[in-house]
């Protein structure tokens, strides 16, 4: 298979990273297509940990030339401190290279992102304050900063102080900030302009042309399907397009050239972030779910909102994306329940649902109806194969299989990059 499409399929922290990175040995390119670093993915390899928020996942494998596509929005101060914390590590980082359209993640943007949350108060969205939403905005508005404008210091002087113009207005006399000068953000993003310019490409004719050579191309974006802009739960999602078919825009290849697409889920469901959540736990099970699942986020330790499986939801997300396989992660955390609930209807108001409603109220008043199936008390962490899995454990994986209508291909039992099991192969 010479390109394949990795997406979460739920809310994010599903564990992409540690499939992108499994995957990542038998791939040439490693594509990032959307997101910035409001997401992190944690990769465990010979039982050490990297926690990254913006290099793609495949940048551990010497062999696998990694690249942030134009779809992301990059914060040029993160980029270079995760390379040099690699670096530190004694990990060779040659890559990742970086689109010359890639926007760039200003200091106003970071600072727009904080204090709209503020003034939002009750109506915030649960953003991480990163920069990543206002940096969209101004992607859409036209007014956007490219990783290409750092290296004319004439058209980024005038495209900066274009944009202050009106966001200091902004700042000054609705949020009682002060006003930004454009010399310290011109200043701060040309001091990034000489280090990074061996990394910049034209990316969408780089991974055009690595296709047509025959190469393995792996795509991944950050935070899940139902933080999709379009597709998620608005307006509780992320601000760009996460989803398979973002893979398209946000790297720069056709639909034709996309051969798989690959889910990832977690044996049961988490949320960081405000919005709705039909199968949230506010018990023992949640924070037991929490607490041996390590539910905390990667980039802002928030912890997460925990429940279970919800079929409906995947299901979703299996069509809208088209997947061929689902990849399920971390399905070593349920052993120990006698009964294990998963979700395979809603209830909106004495109406049954057998798919994810259509309306975002409808939505913010389901009610999970659960099916209660047997639980293990085995450790599975050493597991390496299907059949090794205790019966009921076995018998959980199926009967998720039937409910989202996609075969599971592979099982994380463990955060390690060996603890996985394949029953069909992923490549």
């Amino acid at each position: 298979m010479p390109s394949v499409v990795v997406v979460g399929a739920q809310w994010g922290d599903e564990g992409k990273g540690k499939a992108t990175d499994q995957l990542g040995d038998r791939v040439d390119l490693c594509v990032r297509y959307s997101g910035g670093n409001n997401a992190g993915h944690t990769l465990v390899v010979n039982g050490e940990k990297f926690i990254l928020h913006l290099l793609p996942s495949g940048i551990l494998n010497p062999d696998t030339t990694t690249i942030i596509g134009n779809g992301v929005v990059v914060d040029l101060d993160v980029f270079e401190s995760e390379l040099e914390l690699l670096g530190s590590r004694g990990v060779d980082v040659p890559h990742p290279l970086i689109s010359a359209n890639a926007h760039i993640i200003t200091e106003y943007h970071k600072v727009l992102d904080k204090v709209t949350e503020r003034f939002l108060g009750k109506r915030r969205i649960g953003t991480t304050g990163r920069g990543v939403g206002p940096a969209y905005s101004d992607k859409v508005n036209r007014m956007g900063i490219r990783i290409q404008d750092i290296f004319d210091e004439k058209i980024l002087r005038q495209k900066i102080e274009a944009s202050l113009e009106q966001k200091n207005q902004l700042l000054v006399k609705v949020y009682n900030r002060r006003a930004i000068e454009p010399d310290e953000i011109v200043d701060a993003l040309l001091a990034h302009a000489e280090r990074i310019r061996p990394y910049v490409i034209d990316s969408g004719r780089y991974i055009n042309d690595a296709l047509d050579e025959g190469k393995v191309v792996l795509f991944e974006g950050a935070q899940a399907h139902h933080l999709d802009v379009d597709h998620g739960t608005y307006p509780y999602v992320t601000s760009s397009n996460p989803i398979a078919a973002g893979a398209c825009t946000g790297a720069g290849v056709g639909p034709t050239r996309l051969d798989r697409a690959i889910g990832i889920a977690k044996a049961y469901t988490t949320r960081v972030g405000e919005g709705p959540f039909p199968t949230e736990l506010f018990d023992e099970d949640g924070e037991k779910l929490r607490e041996i699942g390590g539910e905390f986020g990667a980039t802002t330790g928030r912890p997460r909102r925990c429940g279970w499986f919800d079929a409906l939801l995947v299901e979703q997300a299996c069509k809208i994306n088209g997947f061929t396989d689902v990849f399920l992660t971390k399905l070593d955390i349920l052993s120990g329940w006698e009964k294990i609930p998963v979700c395979v209807a809603y209830d909106v108001d004495g109406v049954r649902h057998q798919a994810m409603p259509m309306t975002q109220t409808e939505f913010h008043h389901a009610t999970p109806v659960y099916e209660y199936l047997d639980g293990w008390t085995e450790d599975i962490s050493g597991c390496r194969s299907f059949d090794e899995l205790p019966e009921t454990c076995q018998a959980y994986v199926k009967r998720l299989e039937e409910l989202i209508g996609c075969r599971i291909s592979g099982i994380g039992v463990g955060p390690g990059r060996e603890q996985s099991i394949v029953i069909h192969d992923l490549v």
